[in-house]
């Protein structure tokens, strides 16, 4: 199994169990992720408990939580939302921190894709939701989600450049 980490602060943050797609050259992943029921589920066996008088259970479970498995598997947090100028000095800031830790080759693919998944992610602003490793770390790498016109699941969005693989 794949693991991969926050080149920045050493967080988890995806794995290959969760099939990702290149977009913008490459500089950003794509990530589907479902909604998943936590917790205790009734299962239904077709008996009928007030029938039977065994009515105390009957209700809603409170233990039953939905969750994204992405968010849950990862304990990302999430982030307040950022303005145009907020996201812009992030980007920055993740820029800046991240180029020192990148190969020669790697840089020269990162710089030459960055402005245009910038632009990418700065089109869909309002609508993204932002998240941290389970560390919180000041200056660890953003990963964003948004739902696609139409989609129930979100779609979660991380810089491929970001990312160091880790086999587990």
């Amino acid at each position: 199994m794949l693991v991969y980490q926050d080149l920045l602060s050493g967080d988890e943050l995806l794995s290959d169990s969760f099939p990702y797609k290149e977009i913008e050259n490459g500089v950003l992943w794509e990530v589907e992720g479902k909604w998943t029921v936590q917790g205790s589920v009734d299962v239904n066996i077709g008996a009928n408990p007030s029938a039977e008088g065994d009515c105390e259970d009957e209700g809603v479970d409170d233990q039953a939580v939905r969750v994204v498995d992405i968010v849950d598997t990862f304990r990302l947090q999430e982030q307040p939302p950022f303005d145009k100028k907020t996201f812009i000095a992030a980007i920055k800031k993740f820029i800046k921190n991240l180029t020192p830790k990148l190969k020669e080759e790697e840089l020269a693919a990162f710089k030459k894709g960055v402005e245009g998944a910038t632009k990418f992610l700065l089109s869909k602003l309002a609508d993204l939701q932002f998240f941290v490793g389970e560390g919180m770390h000041d200056d660890s790498s953003l990963v964003f989600a948004y739902y696609k016109e139409g989609a129930t699941n979100p779609t979660f969005l991380y810089f491929a450049h970001g990312l160091k693989e880790v086999k587990c």
